[in-house]
């Protein structure tokens, strides 16, 4: 079976999406058109599991044009796009979601996705590297290396590493300057809100907003609430992060206390159960939950479920709980990541720097093969420069260089 997909005939307003995504990604197409020339990954298999949109589409179409036979897979089931699917597979590309996909169909997917034999991987959140490792050891040997897009992931990934676990070299993408300082602080920031606002059609001014976890993501959720006109207040288990938070201008209290105050609450943490039955107690009527995290365990639905008398579906990606007294919650999104569950994600400006990332990671692991161990690298600093070089010639800026005069002497010691 060479692709699970929907329907292919959705293709053709998949592409339309992929076509504006592209129009709006310089730094992938000046890559592209190198790839184009120097075929980098020719005679490779590659296979991307990443949220399948319009944006990861095309950074797919970008490693096609290297040479490389692609094959992709959703690492979130309700963020899949099946026209922009279907597009990906009319144009030769393996592919293996549709949105919705249950546990069972997702777990599936990525086994399929892995039957293609991969040289190489894009992850996102860790899945397929912790398939690999966990159900599919006999690819151990054939996997080259990878690359990870989250935060989640190479938190796994940093695990697997210390534990001398980890099968194959990994690029911690997300650590990049070029990654964590536009893609999590400006392309969370306002994916976030689109997602709630455009699923919700409330208005943000004057409401209470609570932000769990302050680190690149949680800060741009946090801004961007603050300049819609809302009220914010940050919890957080770290203390510098805390301190930061409040420096910044906003408030910081524990979340017992900010359960009893907030009318949206936005969990960032990548950890489980941030939100859970002691809050949900407490909450005013009408609460907002959502979850800006990878995985659907920061809010505990499963306490939310067991709390509640009734709930029901009030609008699409809207679910309201009704606990005892008759107080209703609602959650978007099912607790997953709410703007691309219920939005289209990042803006395509901003995914163009992180995507670039992913596309040289690979270049340099397919580079560097068989001089690279098993083991967490970071993005070369080359790299990260480059990307953000690229990124500044497309906006027509330029910088300013260094004289020789200036760099002697930062490199002295005298």
């Amino acid at each position: 079976m060479e692709s699970t997909i929907r329907d292919l005939n959705l293709a053709p307003q998949g592409q339309l999406k992929i076509d504006w995504a592209a129009a709006h990604m310089p730094v992938l197409n000046h890559l592209r058109q190198d790839f184009e020339r120097e075929q980098p990954f020719a005679g490779k298999k590659i296979v991307i599991c990443l949220h399948q949109e319009a944006k990861t589409a095309y950074l797919a179409k970008v490693i096609q044009a290297g040479g490389a036979q692609v094959a992709v897979v959703a690492s979130n089931p309700l963020s899949t796009q099946d026209d922009v699917v279907a597009a990906l597979v009319k144009g030769g590309i393996r592919a293996h979601a549709w949105y919705g996909a249950t546990l069972d169909e997702y777990r599936r997917h990525l086994n399929l996705a892995l039957d293609f034999g991969p040289d190489y991987i894009i992850d996102d959140g860790g899945d397929l590297v912790s398939t690999i490792h966990k159900e599919r050891r006999e690819l151990l040997g054939k996997v080259k290396g990878g690359a990870e897009e989250t935060t989640t992931g190479i938190l796994r990934l940093k695990a697997m590493d210390k534990s001398q676990e980890l099968g194959f070299p990994m690029v911690a993408v997300n650590d990049a300057e070029s990654k964590y300082l536009f893609d999590n602080r400006y392309g969370t920031g306002q994916s976030v809100w689109d997602g709630i606002m455009r699923t919700t059609n409330l208005v943000v001014a004057g409401k209470t907003v609570v932000v769990a976890g302050y680190g690149w993501c949680g800060k741009g959720v946090a801004l961007r609430a603050k300049g819609l006109g809302a009220r914010v207040i940050v919890t957080e288990v770290n203390p510098i992060r805390a301190n930061e938070a409040w420096m910044d201008g906003f408030e910081v209290m524990p979340m017992l206390e900010a359960a009893k105050q907030g009318d949206v609450f936005i969990t960032v943490t990548g950890n489980k159960d941030v939100i859970r039955a002691e809050h949900f107690r407490v909450m005013k009527a009408g609460a907002i939950l959502c979850n800006a995290g990878h995985f659907d365990v920061e809010v505990s639905r499963v306490e939310l479920e067991q709390l509640a008398q009734s709930h029901r579906l009030v609008r699409p990606n809207i679910v309201e709980y009704t606990l005892p007294g008759g107080k209703e919650i609602y959650l978007l999104a099912e607790g997953r990541l709410v703007n691309l569950a219920a939005g289209d994600g990042h803006p395509a400006e901003v995914m163009d720097m992180t995507f670039a990332l992913q596309a040289l990671a690979l270049h340099f692991l397919v580079t560097h093969q068989g001089t690279l161990e098993n083991r967490v690298y970071g993005v070369p600093k080359e790299i990260d420069e480059q990307v953000a070089t690229l990124r500044l010639k497309s906006l027509n800026l330029s910088i300013d260089s260094l004289t020789a005069e200036q760099q002697a002497y930062l490199a002295a010691w005298e």
